[in-house]
C-alpha cells in the first residue's frame, strides 16, 4: 500500500511502518518523503492509497481526478502534531530570541545582518557579529512552508504580506528541497537560519530560538509547548473532513505560536477495494494510543485525545 508526501511526517512514517508490519507482516505499506504539495498530486491523481501533507487540501480542491474517489471526495485526517522550529547557526550565540516581525523581516530580506537594531533589542546579553544572514527555505512545495507562512502572516500581517501557500513567497534567502535539507544547510552554514519540524532540530542537536510571543517569557520549541499550541487549536472542516485552525498570535504562557498538524489525506468513499482494509488498519494504528504514545520520543506530538477519537471514528466509516 503505497503512501508520499509530507517530509515532516519522515520520521515518524518509519517508525509506525516498521512497528506495523512486524506485527501485520504480510501487508506492505510503503512512503515517500517528497514533500505535501508531490504528495498531495500523486494522492489526487490515484497513484497512492494516502497522501501526507502539512496543510489540509482545501474544500474546493478536495475532488480528485477522475476516476479517484469516487462518489466521495478527498478528506483531511490530521495525524501528528509538531512545532515549526527555527533553528539558527551563528558563531559566538546559543540562545536567540526573535519576534513575529523580526522572524518575518529576516525571511522577507528586510533585515541582513545578524546585529541588526531590531535583534540586538530582542538579545540585549549576547554578542551577535557584523555577519550578514543567510536566511534559508524550502524550495518545493511544502506545507511546513504554508504553515511558517501563515504564522507570519497571522502574527505579523503589517510586515508579512505574502499570502500563505505551500510554495515560497517572501524575497531573497537561499533554498533547499525538503526539511531534513534545510536543516543540514543551517547545521553547516555559519550564519543561517531556516524553518522545519523539530525533530529536524532535536536529530542534529541544533539550537533553535526562542519566540517573543507577549507572554512573560519568549517560548523555545518544545514538545510540551507546541502541544498546549495544538490543544487549543479548533476542528473547522465539515462532515467527516478534520481540518484543523490554530490561533498563531496567542500570547499563553508556555504556548508556542509556530505549530502544525501533518494530515493523511484519503478519500471518504471509492477508496481502491483492495487495499481499503489495509488503509483502515494502518490508519487504525497511527492514530489509536499505541500509535500516539511514542510521538514525544521521537519529538513529535500526540494528538489530544479528543481529536484522535474522531479520526479513529471517521476511519472506521472510509469505504
Amino acid at each position: 500500500m503505497p503512501g508520499s508526501g509530507s517530509t515532516a511526517q519522515q520520521n515518524v512514517m518509519e517508525y509506525w511502518i516498521k512497528q506495523y508490519q512486524r506485527a501485520c507482516s504480510p501487508v506492505q505499506v510503503a512512503y515517500k518523503p517528497i514533500g505535501s504539495g508531490a504528495g498531495v498530486a500523486q494522492f489526487m491523481r490515484g497513484a497512492t492509497s494516502f497522501g501526507g501533507s502539512d496543510s489540509p487540501v482545501k474544500p474546493e480542491d478536495s475532488k480528485p481526478a477522475d476516476g479517484v474517489c469516487p462518489g466521495g471526495r478527498a478528506i483531511n485526517l490530521p495525524m501528528v502534531g509538531g512545532a515549526v522550529a527555527i533553528g539558527f547557526n551563528v558563531p559566538g550565540v546559543d540562545d536567540l530570541v526573535l519576534d513575529a516581525p523580526t522572524v518575518a523581516k529576516i525571511f522577507d530580506s528586510q533585515i541582513t545582518t545578524w546585529d541588526d537594531p531590531a535583534i540586538r533589542k530582542l538579545n540585549p546579553g549576547a554578542e551577535l557579529p557584523s555577519l550578514p544572514i543567510r536566511a534559508v527555505h524550502r524550495s518545493d512545495d511544502s506545507g511546513t512552508t504554508q504553515n511558517f507562512q501563515a504564522y507570519l502572516a497571522g502574527a505579523a500581517p503589517e510586515v508579512w504580506s505574502h499570502p500563505a501557500e505551500k510554495a515560497w513567497q517572501g524575497r531573497g534567502g537561499d533554498s533547499a528541497d525538503g526539511s531534513d535539507a534545510v536543516a543540514g544547510t543551517v547545521n553547516s552554514t555559519s550564519g543561517s537560519i531556516g524553518y522545519f519540524e523539530l525533530s529536524f532540530a532535536e536529530k542534529l542537536d541544533m539550537k533553535t530560538v526562542r519566540i517573543d510571543t507577549g507572554a512573560s517569557e519568549p517560548v523555545a520549541a518544545t514538545e510540551e509547548s507546541s502541544s498546549a499550541g495544538i490543544a487549543a487549536g479548533e476542528v473547522v472542516g465539515k462532515g467527516k473532513d478534520l481540518t484543523l485552525q490554530f490561533d498563531y498570535r496567542t500570547s499563553a504562557v508556555d504556548t508556542y505560536p509556530i505549530v502544525l498538524v501533518s494530515y493523511e489525506i484519503v478519500c471518504d468513499k471509492g477508496n481502491v477495494a483492495e487495499t481499503l482494509p489495509a488503509l483502515k488498519s494502518f490508519l487504525t494504528y497511527t492514530a489509536s494510543s499505541e500509535g500516539q504514545k511514542p510521538l514525544a520520543r521521537l519529538h513529535y506530538v500526540p494528538l489530544p485525545e479528543s481529536v484522535a477519537a474522531e479520526v479513529r471514528q471517521v476511519i472506521s466509516t472510509l469505504s
